[in-house]
């Protein structure tokens, strides 16, 4: 049996491993198109900070994969054409031809690149594979004043990585505030934390990005900003083109489509990671969350399944975390505004606490927004900012809203307890109280 594979990131390696573990008399091989395996594009921001290389950014390297567990894995080996049983693959510069009798596809997103004067100018850059670490890192050595454009996720890490190398750093949001996928309760305590370090530069919208060879500055509806270095952070979109070329369905969300066993619409075709679609388990309809913890599930799921097993990825609640500076900020299920979108009869809390009783020296402030739907009492969502054990609360909420908590369960959920730890009462069972039951 000949199994291929497309992409070796987070999904597509955990997949490969999975079914040669259940089946090592297979023949499992996996096409990347750089020379990175397993790595982690989230970590990007920190090698920039902390001024590590990209093949820190790999958490297994190739050899693991061949001598440890028998993959064969082609590195830059570039997947352009696909049939029903075969690849074609540009690899080594030469154009090579693979047959398959179960495929998985799993190539990942790729970053939004706004449809703008001088995207395509020296030292413009987007946040995506671990190289491009490097070519930051090294245009950072020479740069001074830095340009964002976009306060999501990466615009706001990569906020946090240049200010502490000490570059003068604007961030460019289109909306009236970063992180606008939180509810503006949350969101206004990032924007007041952000201004304390860099320019906030909200409601603009960037028309050029102007310079000779080398990007000089940012032309926005609202002004001009001088920039040795600019990183486009604006959002990012699924990789589907060679799951067109066989015939893969795409979802609503224009991810691929697929079952709970990761199988697609084509028989023996398979897809995962941050190129498909899954269940939200609030709402129940297809959603589409590239994130890590899930690109990793859906391909050992997906490996089993391909291995003979059978096993389901029931969904996500969209769990998801980031920082500024010592300000955490995480997540999970429905926003207030999502929720009312979605036809709930929504009612939420606002809280602030502290971390640790008053007496024990360290406490910090925490602050919950928390959402209940008001005919069941379900929980559907929370969202915390704080500087400690935020991500923590934001697992309890979690894995309360997966395991479909109302918010007497959550109130009588029995949590640890210790003065250097958490208040008798603690932030999360604080917030189910003020939301009633």
């Amino acid at each position: 049996m000949k199994v291929a594979i497309i992409g070796g990131g987070a999904a597509g390696m955990s997949a490969a491993s999975r079914v040669k573990a259940l089946k090592p008399e297979w023949e499992v091989s996996v096409f990347e198109a750089t020379s990175f395996v397993s790595h982690a594009p989230c970590g990007i921001p920190y090698a920039i900070e902390f001024d590590f290389g990209s093949e820190e950014l790999m958490y297994y390297k190739p050899e693991v994969f061949v001598k440890e567990r028998g993959i064969d894995l082609h590195l830059n080996a570039k997947v352009v054409e696909v049939d029903y049983g075969k690849l074609r693959v540009e690899e080594n510069g030469k154009e090579k031809t693979y047959e398959w009798d179960k495929l998985l596809i799993a190539t990942g997103a790729s970053p939004k690149v706004p449809k703008i004067e001088g995207v395509d100018l020296e030292n413009v850059f987007t946040v995506d594979l671990p190289p491009d670490a490097d070519r930051i890192r090294r245009a950072a050595k020479e740069a001074e004043n830095v340009v964002i454009i976009g306060a999501g996720y990466i615009g706001v890490e990569m906020a946090e990585a240049f200010s502490a190398i000490n570059k003068k750093v604007t961030v460019i949001e289109f909306l009236d505030r970063p992180l606008a996928n939180f509810d503006r309760e949350i969101s206004n305590i990032v924007k007041e934390e952000m201004e304390k370090k860099v320019e906030l530069k909200l409601e603009e919208s960037v028309e050029a990005i102007e310079g000779k060879d080398k990007v000089e500055k940012v032309v926005t509806n609202k002004g001009e900003y001088k920039a040795d270095l600019v990183i486009l952070a604006t959002g990012v979109k699924p990789n589907v083109e060679l799951a067109k070329q066989l015939g893969v369905e795409l979802g609503e969300t224009g991810a691929i489509k697929t079952n709970s066993k990761m199988e697609t619409n084509v028989e023996n075709v398979y897809a995962a990671g941050d190129c498909a679609e899954t269940i939200n388990l609030v709402t129940k309809k297809p959603a589409w969350i590239p994130l890590a913890p899930a690109g990793n599930k859906m391909g050992y799921v997906a490996g089993v399944n391909m291995a003979g097993g059978n096993i389901e990825f029931p969904g996500v609640v969209g769990t998801q975390i980031t920082k500024f500076y010592d300000l955490q900020i995480g997540k999970t299920g429905l926003t207030e505004e999502e929720a009312k979108k979605e036809g709930f009869n929504v009612k939420s809390a606002f809280i602030q606490a502290n971390t640790k009783v008053h007496y024990y020296p360290g406490a910090k402030k925490t602050f919950i927004k928390a959402v209940k739907d008001a005919d069941t009492n379900r929980i559907l969502g929370a969202q915390i900012a704080g500087y400690e054990m935020v991500t923590m609360r934001v697992n309890v909420f979690a894995t309360a809203i997966q395991a479909g908590f109302t918010t007497r369960d959550l109130f009588f959920a029995d949590l640890a307890y210790a003065p250097p730890f958490t208040p008798i009462w603690d932030p999360v069972i604080v917030a189910a109280r003020v939301l009633k039951f």
